[in-house]
C-alpha cells in the first residue's frame, strides 16, 4: 500500500507562484524504483489532466498547458515530489492530485496509476 499526501495548495493572484508537495509513504521501499510519480489536475466541467510526471531516474515530462511554467522535482531521501508552479493563470485553478504508478509511456492517462492522494486546491484569481 502506498499513501500519498499533497500539500501547498491555496489562493494566489494571476502571475504568482505556488509549490505543491506530495509526500509518499509505503512499506514497500522498492516501489519507487520502478514507478513514476505524477501530478494531475481536475477542474469542474473539465477532464482530469495529466500535467507533469517524474520517474525514479528523474526523467520529467510535462503537459503542453504547463510546459515552461511548471517544474516537477523529487527528493528521493524524503520520498517527496514537488510541483513548482510559476506564472499562474486563472485556467490553472483546479484540484491538484498526486499519483503513483508503473512507468508508462502514457503517463498522462490517469487509468494507469494505482495510488492517488486526496488532492489540494489551487485557486488563481485576477
Amino acid at each position: 500500500q502506498v499513501q500519498l499526501v499533497e500539500s501547498g495548495g491555496g489562493s494566489v493572484q494571476a502571475g504568482g507562484s505556488l509549490r505543491l508537495s506530495c509526500a509518499a509513504s509505503t512499506d514497500r521501499f522498492t516501489v519507487f524504483e520502478d514507478h513514476m510519480l505524477a501530478w494531475f489536475r481536475h477542474a469542474p466541467g473539465r477532464e482530469r489532466e495529466g500535467i507533469a510526471v517524474i520517474s525514479r531516474q528523474e526523467r520529467a515530462n510535462y503537459g503542453d498547458s504547463v510546459a515552461g511554467r511548471f517544474t516537477i522535482s523529487q527528493d528521493n531521501a524524503k520520498n517527496t515530489v514537488y510541483l513548482q508552479m510559476s506564472s499562474l493563470k486563472t485556467v490553472d485553478s483546479a484540484m491538484y492530485y498526486c499519483a503513483a504508478g508503473p512507468v508508462s509511456a502514457y503517463w498522462y492517462d490517469p487509468s494507469g496509476y494505482l495510488w492517488w492522494g486526496q488532492g489540494t486546491q489551487v485557486t488563481v484569481s485576477t
